[in-house]
């Protein structure tokens, strides 16, 4: 069987006088592929990665970047997801890569990670995640990065113990007023000709 074309996500970002802040996100999306089965290189031109998923899939790909990378700061992290990296550009320039890929032509299988992105100008007033730290948002405790899950939608204003919103009091039905044609503790509604 042919190895497989994973599908791989990215972003960047960039800065002149900041090498911290001038990297790629990269993400090999390799569902269920351990890595001990797993072989991904990095050089400064090019990622790589060959492994076979607990099903016996195989998958391969190889990205011949657009500009170098500095291996010694880049970080990988492989996941039950995937792989995981986020790669130092080695040149400074507040100038964005035009692609991932050296060549120009459009390959199906990268895309992307708009959830990630951050246009070239906004990048400074960007809230910025720690990706290169803790990948993805997750700490380093493996917890979910200090997300307070009561001001998620969904249960905002709820008071846990009654259930109801905070300063609301329970409608009484016999304060509603009676429908047309509706008659109080009558169910017959009069239709409309």
């Amino acid at each position: 069987m042919a190895a497989l074309t994973p599908e791989v996500t990215w972003a960047q970002r960039s800065s002149e006088t900041d090498e911290t802040r001038n990297y790629l996100y990269v993400f090999i999306n390799v569902p269920d592929v351990p890595p001990k089965s797993a072989d991904l290189k990095l050089t400064e031109n090019n990622v790589s990665f060959t492994g076979t998923n607990l099903k016996g899939a195989k998958y391969s790909v190889s990205l011949d970047l657009y500009a170098e990378i500095d291996t010694e700061n880049s970080k990988v992290h492989h996941s039950p997801r995937g792989v995981e990296m986020v790669l130092r550009k080695k040149k400074l320039g507040l100038e964005y890569w035009p692609r991932l890929l050296k060549e120009a032509k459009r390959v199906h299988f990268v895309k992307t990670d708009f959830d990630k992105w951050v246009d070239e100008d906004e990048q400074d007033e960007a809230q910025e995640d720690d990706y290169a730290a803790n990948f993805g948002g997750f700490g380093e405790d493996g917890g979910l990065g200090g997300i307070d899950f009561s001001k998620l939608g969904g249960g905002a204003g709820l008071d846990m113990a009654g259930g109801e919103a905070a300063g609301e009091e329970e409608e009484d039905d016999e304060d509603l007023p009676e429908l047309e044609g509706e008659e109080k503790g009558d169910k017959k509604i009069q239709e409309v000709s």
